[in-house]
């Protein structure tokens, strides 16, 4: 068995990362902005494969909503 114990919580930070070139906030206005993340539920995921196909349905949905409520 080692001797050795440890003294104190290990740094927060490695000593390998290097932050000396970054900017302050350089994403926080589009992360202000925030974005709506949404889960499927399994068996819908399986038919739409990505946001893309998610949101094409719903905007043909959508669509007939709006139509549907125009012409009542």
């Amino acid at each position: 068995m080692s001797s050795e114990k440890k003294q104190g919580p290990e740094p927060e930070m490695r000593e390998e990362y290097d932050f000396s070139n970054g900017v302050r906030g350089k994403y926080a206005e589009r992360f202000a902005k925030g974005s709506n993340v949404i889960v499927l539920d399994p068996d819908v995921a399986e038919v739409f494969r990505d946001a893309k196909a998610v949101n094409e349905a719903l905007r043909v949905l959508a669509r007939s909503a709006r139509e549907s409520e125009q012409a009542s």
